[in-house]
């Protein structure tokens, strides 16, 4: 499909471009060999300046479209946690069946990357734990209870872990 209208006319040379008589133009050889080989200088130099921008396209576009799956990875596994609190909840009430499903859907997410953060006993780190209940005590905060697990993706917390804090 041309985009051009019908009664464009495009320039066969780059000589004919530079006919417009600008003080841009370079003055042209008058040697034949001279000017083919300055018109091959220009094409090879336009040629490397769009090899070098599509490269960097190129790899910007693979930048994103890894971003935009990581993304969508974490999004899935969002929407996954409450399974994996339905399961914890059940254990909790006693009903042992759900251990070897649960057991099943952790491994095979950990296996994509999913991290199970149990912090118990573990100091305190507001930026992967999330303190809901406190305790008085000595010395630095610790994590005495996990009230609800928590979950990071490739090293990126989805869910911080809801904890009690002694300290």
């Amino acid at each position: 499909m041309n985009d051009l209208p019908e009664e464009a006319v495009v320039p066969d040379t780059a000589a004919e471009l530079l006919d417009d008589d600008t003080e841009s133009a370079p003055p042209m050889a008058t040697d034949p060999v001279e000017a083919a080989e300055a018109e091959r200088d220009g094409y090879l130099g336009d040629l490397q300046r769009v090899t070098a921008d599509f490269a960097n396209f190129r790899k910007q576009v693979d930048r994103r479209n890894a971003e935009v799956r990581a993304n969508a990875a974490v999004a899935l596994v969002e929407k996954l946690l409450p399974v994996l609190d339905a399961c914890d909840a059940a254990l909790t009430q006693g009903a042992t069946d759900v251990e070897p499903i649960r057991a099943a859907f952790v491994d095979t997410l950990a296996k994509e990357g999913l991290e199970v953060h149990d912090p118990l006993g573990e100091p305190f780190d507001p930026e992967q734990h999330e303190a809901v209940m406190t305790e008085d005590g000595d010395g630095d905060a610790v994590v005495t209870e996990v009230l609800r697990t928590g979950y990071a993706w490739n090293g990126r917390i989805v869910r911080p872990a809801m904890v009690k804090v002694r300290g």
